[in-house]
């Protein structure tokens, strides 16, 4: 019975694992034996407090011990006991260290907790002890695909479905994968599969509901993504999917209500404030536009939509400074991230909360308080060694000083783990500073070939090419800058239309 069971667990079947050991123990196998395959059963079936009473006194038999502390550390961690997941997940390593799916929780964990290059070091200890794991293939490929961009990570998807043709994770992220490299036949095909194996599978209607959107059939768009469950409130793509639906089909109030939603979860996202700048300006809202955006209205569109919603509100000399600021030469320009709320007294006694870190010492940056926010960088850094958003900041605050050899230092580390564009902006600035041109266009180039889709790095690599004299490549650049959503970047149309003039 015990057997079955364990087929029942590996595929993800709790009620019939729990039926199978009820009647082991029914039959005299002991408790103490089955407690943590009782305890992962109850996990499957989301019966957490029942887990709780199988898990928690770790009265585990020797040769179930290491299971049992992998699901106590695995409950622990759904539950965002990070401590107790790390004791339990480290005493299991200990005793049976040959194990890829305990490797990819402990990474997981890792990872959750702001120890992001040891979840590397996880994932490639996982892909050690199991080269074919499914489970370790897709772990390992997202960390790779966080670092080094779409294409890195599609071998070892592939590898992973060879494994597993069924797996529906796999499968979703495969498709994914293939929609933001632009392989949208692909895709499709990928989504067939996926459809055929798993066809209530909420991934599967969300990403069909991207290609509807791409296709710009929004209203079908909505239809796929309503039947996707509740992604549209869980997962940040998902909302960021309906909010751009909701722009398109002229609802900018819900529109706005999504993309401000999504800007408090990532307060650094340039493109969600860009969205919501044009939310607003299109509904009308100029005076609730100006208060949030005049301020870090740095980028030419969004010093185009304030200008006109000063225009709006009647305020010509105001509109005149920044519309001015959109049509100004084009340069790579990289401004001082903002803090996404204000910054109290109190909150300068501790950097144990990343993101209330972040905030304070960006803030504390943008008032040209450059040593205490070297002196929060530093101690944030100590206490998270490991962390990537914890190097980056470091990086934040020497390229504020000044120091771009520095920065160049602390932001590579920081991409071994993650490069997300605006990542990518502020180390192509560091080069800059340091007289390293050609390096920034190359790394602009790279993180455009990983991420064929971002239209900012397309028309910042673009305007690059123009200044350089290579018109051809500029004009492909912007094109596709064009298609990709920058359509009303009204620097980007000037420049569309020089290049159109030349020979």
């Amino acid at each position: 019975m015990r057997e079955k069971a364990l087929i029942a667990l590996k595929d993800g079947d709790g009620v019939a694992a729990e039926t199978a050991l009820r009647e082991a123990l029914n039959e005299g196998a002991p408790k103490s034996l089955l407690a943590p395959y009782f305890g992962e059963a109850e996990i499957l079936q989301g019966n957490l407090p029942e887990a709780h009473q199988w898990l928690d006194s770790e009265d585990f038999a020797p040769e179930s011990r290491t299971h049992g502390l992998h699901m106590l550390g695995r409950l622990a961690m759904m539950e965002g006991n990070l401590n107790l997941a790390n004791r339990a997940f480290s005493q299991a390593v200990d005793g049976h260290p040959q194990d890829a799916a305990l490797w990819v929780d402990f990474g997981r964990l890792r990872y959750q907790a702001g120890q992001q290059t040891g979840a590397i070091a996880a994932s490639e200890e996982a892909l050690r002890v199991g080269p074919n794991d499914p489970a370790a293939l897709l772990f390992r490929a997202q960390l790779v695909r966080d670092a080094h961009g779409m294409a890195a990570a599609l071998p070892l998807l592939e590898r992973g479905l060879k494994a597993a043709p069924e797996d529906s994770q796999l499968l979703s992220e495969y498709a994914a994968t293939l929609g933001e490299l632009g392989r949208a036949r692909e895709m499709i095909a990928v989504l067939h599969r996926l459809a055929l194996t798993d066809p209530t599978n909420p991934h599967m209607f969300y990403l069909q509901a991207v290609l509807a959107a791409r296709a710009e059939n929004y209203e079908l768009a909505r239809t796929l993504l309503q039947r996707s469950g509740d992604l549209d409130r869980q997962m940040s793509a998902a909302i960021l999917l309906l909010g751009i639906i909701d722009l398109e089909n002229g609802n900018y109030a819900s529109a706005a209500q999504g993309f401000d939603r999504l800007l408090r979860m990532q307060p650094n996202n340039q493109r969600v404030q860009f969205l919501l700048a044009r939310s607003l300006k299109l509904g009308g809202r100029d005076r609730e536009l100006v208060a949030r955006f005049a301020d870090h209205a740095d980028a030419p569109y969004m010093a185009m939509v304030v200008g006109r919603a000063y225009e709006a509100l009647g305020q010509r000399e105001k509109a005149a400074v920044f519309l001015d600021r959109a049509n100004r030469p084009y340069a790579m320009i990289v401004r001082i991230l903002p803090t996404d709320r204000d910054i109290f007294a109190d909150d300068l006694t501790s950097v144990t909360d990343g993101p209330s870190t972040v905030s304070r010492v960006r803030a504390m940056l943008a008032a040209g308080q450059v040593d205490g926010a070297r002196s929060q960088a530093n101690a944030f850094l100590q206490l998270f060694p490991q962390s990537s958003d914890a190097m980056a900041l470091a990086g934040d605050v020497a390229l504020a000083a000044g120091d771009y050899s520095q920065a160049t230092s602390f932001y590579d580390k920081a991409a071994t783990v993650r490069q997300p564009w605006p990542l990518t902006q502020r180390m192509a600035y560091a080069f800059i500073g340091q007289g390293r041109e050609a390096d920034a266009a190359k790394l602009i180039a790279d993180h455009l070939r990983g991420e064929p889709n971002n239209a900012e790095a397309a028309a910042l690599l673009g305007r690059w090419y123009y200044l350089g004299g290579d018109k051809i490549h500029s004009q492909s650049l912007i094109r596709h800058a064009f298609q990709q959503g920058l359509a009303s970047d009204s620097q980007l149309r000037e420049l569309r239309a020089k290049l159109a003039k030349q020979p």
